[in-house]
């Protein structure tokens, strides 16, 4: 196995050329093997894991729910705080600080693959569509060449506005879980919203970085443009299909309703009464 390992790495350092040596020996950096292994079983479980509950009762995951969405509410806002508040003097340094912030990133894109575990057991299947999976696989892998190569410069831009979203959409999850709160949680459209506004403003934030060079890798640029293309057309075709389709509909639906295919902590087959938001 370490040899396969070496062989794997010396293929991925011969294409992509030397490493980010301040990032050595941090967990699940050196090899890719790991993070290949994890996006591996994460799609055999989307693939299996509806097929093993289509007989089984769904379970309720309300005990998990609330600390796991308070958990990752807490954890964004911190990298929000630590990556949106530090200094960045020059494109491609950064302080040591910041390169581990953004490694719990990283890091944070394998713990949200239990968004869809939880779907899974709680018989959500409508919710695990393609924008839904395809989000959570390429995030962790493209965050792995990242901070192995870029951790540095413009890498930043994405993952303070990412992590301010994931503090309202993860509250937002941990709040619904509590029936008391739901009719009350009125931000849900806006949440992606903002995320159409995060991939807006990194496409043109990179696009700024081609057009006047400031020494980052303009390979990595142009990946970074192509993908926030891809995110823009798959989150606005959900934004559309979701509320624009059915604006006319005053009632919300507090069983099914999702942000780009997550759960909102509300098991399928309960039923909320519904009450008019509260203006604030």
């Amino acid at each position: 196995m370490e040899a396969f390992n070496h062989r794997v790495n010396t293929y991925i350092d011969s294409w992509m050329g030397p490493r980010d040596p301040r990032v050595r020996g941090w967990l699940l950096l050196d090899n890719y093997i790991p993070t290949f292994a994890f996006t591996v079983m994460y799609l055999l479980v989307v693939w299996m894991g509806p097929k093993y509950m289509k007989n089984r009762q769904p379970y309720s995951c309300r005990a998990l729910l609330v600390p796991y969405n308070l958990g990752l509410t807490l954890l964004s806002l911190y990298m929000f705080y630590e990556v949106g508040f530090s200094c960045v003097n020059d494109s491609l340094l950064i302080s040591p600080q910041m390169i581990n912030v953004l490694w719990w990133y990283y890091f944070s894109k394998l713990i949200e693959f239990m968004d869809t575990f939880f779907f899974i057991l709680r018989k959500n299947n409508h919710q695990i569509t393609f924008l839904h999976v395809y989000h959570h696989a390429t995030m962790l892998n493209i965050w792995w060449f990242v901070m192995n190569w870029v951790p540095c410069g413009h890498s930043y831009f994405g993952a303070t506005f990412n992590s301010f979203i994931h503090v309202l959409m993860y509250s937002y999850y941990g709040l619904s879980a509590v029936p008391a709160l739901r009719p009350y949680l009125w931000w849900k459209k806006y949440i992606t919203q903002g995320q159409l506004v995060q991939f807006v403003l990194t496409m043109f934030q990179t696009s700024c970085a081609v057009v006047w060079p400031c020494g980052f890798p303009m390979g990595w640029l142009y990946f970074q443009i192509t993908y926030m293309i891809t995110l823009i057309l798959l989150f606005t075709n959900f934004y559309i299909k979701t509320y624009k389709r059915h604006a006319g509909s005053r009632k919300t639906d507090y069983s099914n309703g999702s942000i780009n295919g997550h759960t909102n902590g509300v098991a399928s087959n309960e039923k909320v009464k519904y009450r008019k938001p509260r203006a604030d």
